[in-house]
């Protein structure tokens, strides 16, 4: 028996030998223990704190004989039965006791209360030593930085004295020539020792060793003095190499974008889009920014946010960003002139260009203004102006216009006569209204108009304060098709809205012309927001203090949205 017991302990009946015998007859982790022990610790203390707060919220007092000492027992019989409280605690009377379902939301929630900060402290420990990871490589490289640093100076240094006797014994084992030299040398050898230390990183140089055993002795007293411009030329050179590096990509987006600017480009995404980011840096004062390319915002936000407020309406959600601007179309349309240029710009989008469809559009005009003022003046939301667009209600906005002490004369017989008088042109002309307003089917466009206290307070403004309107919306290369416009005809009302108010300023300001001026750069603007009044615009909106640069794919698109204007030649 002892001679086996000495075979077992020497491995000799294992075939891994005793280290891999041990790990393999190894008992149960100390960790899960411990671990162990912990879940048990925890829910003993969890079900004597659920006990003696539920007695405390149902009765008002912690129970009789609630202890630490008896919880493993009630603890035992509550994994058996849940709800059987008083038998888990039998020397409690049970009156002094809440009810089971108090018992178990205490328990659950002192439960997750401990989780939620176990993994708090355990995220925050985590970053600590993360950060703390990160910082000892950028120290550890700093020291060998600074330790690099020195050792490569000292073995410069080295290089240098060494170079110099170099030299010296090839002077001297020159021609009588080179004697001469430190014959004529008195003269300059106070300054000599004072120069040594910053002529030898030149003095490895090749031209001053094929240059010294010259026979003239003339040579070497000139080019001595010229030692002095190859030590400043290093140090200048990269100094200066930063500054051209840097100047490059300036000069090539000069170049881009000639001066002084065109006030139309044609050209695809790609061509348009350097003049639209230099066009939107370069704005002196306030700019209405019209694009349908996000990333334009994106690069120009922040550096635009350091002149002004920077807004942003993007009813479609383009852009990655919760802060975007709620506008109404209804704003300001108390007065029936602004009501009836805010229809004309929702409708601009896709109304028809033929003369025989006339007396249509300028129906659709008038249903619209007239929505359009009824709801301002009776204060109703743009779901009202949506729902008689589609010819539901309509006699709601008859009578806010009849009743209303706001409204204008005259206004409900003109909404009254354009319903009842050609049911087929009305009918052409509900169409209209519908279509432009067809995007308000969408849950965050309907949203879009649905202003919050500041925005119209920020709207107004923003040209004050040199701020930055951003209007994003999808490109619509044909807004009549059966797809739809889209949001276009907001996009549209908004930017015209906005182009409206800085006239206004601009004809209430003493020179006739904002100052400073508010820059249009209505990128791809045939196909996000036709501007009614963009001819116009390219022509006398520089006179005005509204310098406008309008992007388009060609001509042919700018003549097919303003087919009675011709815009301006590039």
């Amino acid at each position: 028996m002892r001679d086996e017991w000495e075979r077992g302990r020497s491995g000799g009946y294992g075939h891994g030998g005793p280290g891999r015998g041990a790990r393999s007859e190894r008992g149960v982790p100390d960790a899960l223990l411990l671990g162990l022990l912990g879940f048990l610790l925890g829910s003993t203390v969890l079900a004597w704190s659920s006990t003696g707060l539920g007695g405390r919220f149902a009765h008002g007092a912690w129970p009789e004989n609630v202890t630490f000492g008896h919880t493993p027992l009630a603890v035992r019989h509550l994994i058996g039965n849940p709800q059987d409280l008083a038998g888990a605690w039998p020397e409690t009377p049970a009156e002094q006791l809440s009810g089971y379902g108090l018992f178990w939301g205490l328990f659950i929630g002192q439960l997750m209360v401990l989780l939620v900060l176990t993994v708090f402290v355990v995220g925050t420990f985590t970053r600590w030593r993360a950060v703390r990871r990160a910082r000892r490589p950028d120290a550890a490289a700093r020291r060998a930085a600074g330790a690099g640093t020195g050792v490569g100076a000292g073995a410069g240094a080295s290089a240098r004295a060494g170079s110099v006797p170099g030299a010296d014994a090839a002077s001297g084992a020159g021609a009588s020539a080179v004697a001469a030299a430190p014959a004529a040398g008195p003269a300059q050898a106070p300054a000599g020792p004072t120069r040594a230390p910053v002529a030898p990183p030149q003095a490895p140089l090749p031209a001053p060793a094929a240059e010294a055993p010259v026979a003239f002795p003339v040579a070497p007293a000139v080019e001595t003095p010229a030692a002095p411009p190859p030590v400043t030329a290093p140090v200048a050179t990269p100094v200066e190499a930063v500054p051209a590096a840097e100047a490059a990509p300036l000069a090539a987006a000069a170049a881009a974008v000639p001066l002084p600017r065109s006030p139309l480009v044609l050209g695809g995404p790609d061509a348009r889009r350097p003049h639209a980011l230099q066009a939107v840096r370069d704005a002196e004062g306030a700019a209405l920014v019209l694009t349908s390319d996000p990333t334009l915002w994106e690069e120009t936000k922040d550096a635009r946010a350091k002149l002004g407020p920077v807004l942003l309406y993007d009813p479609s959600h383009l852009c990655d960003t919760p802060a975007r601007m709620h506008w109404s179309p209804t704003s300001g349309c108390e007065d029936k002139a602004t009501a009836a240029q805010r229809a004309a710009a929702l409708l601009a989008p896709i109304r028809p260009a033929a003369r025989l469809d006339a007396a249509m559009a300028d129906t659709a005009e008038l249903l619209l203004r007239s929505f359009l003022h009824a709801a301002a003046v009776g204060d109703k939301p743009m779901k009202n102006v949506h729902r008689w667009s589609q010819g539901t209600q309509v006699q709601e906005a008859v009578r806010i216009l009849r009743t209303h002490p706001r409204a204008a004369s005259g206004a409900a017989g003109e909404l009254e006569a354009a319903l009842t008088a050609y049911p087929e042109r009305r009918d052409v002309a509900q169409e209209l209204t519908a279509r432009a307003l067809s995007a308000l089917f969408t849950v965050h466009v309907r949203e879009s108009c649905t202003p919050n206290r500041t925005d119209a307070l920020t709207l107004d403004s923003f040209v004050h304060e040199g701020g930055t309107l951003f209007v994003v919306g999808e490109a619509i290369e044909d807004p009549k098709s059966r797809q739809g416009p889209g949001a276009m005809p907001l996009l549209t009302a908004l930017a015209s809205s906005v182009v409206e108010h800085g006239r206004r300023m601009a004809e209430r300001s003493s020179s006739g012309r904002l100052d400073p001026p508010m820059t249009l750069v209505l990128d791809d603007a045939a196909a996000v927001a036709p501007l009614p009044q963009l001819p116009e615009l390219l022509l006398t909106g520089a006179d005005q203090g509204l310098p406008t640069l309008a992007l388009l794919r060609s001509r042919e698109q700018g003549r097919s949205r303003w087919p009675d204007s011709e815009l301006p030649l590039v």
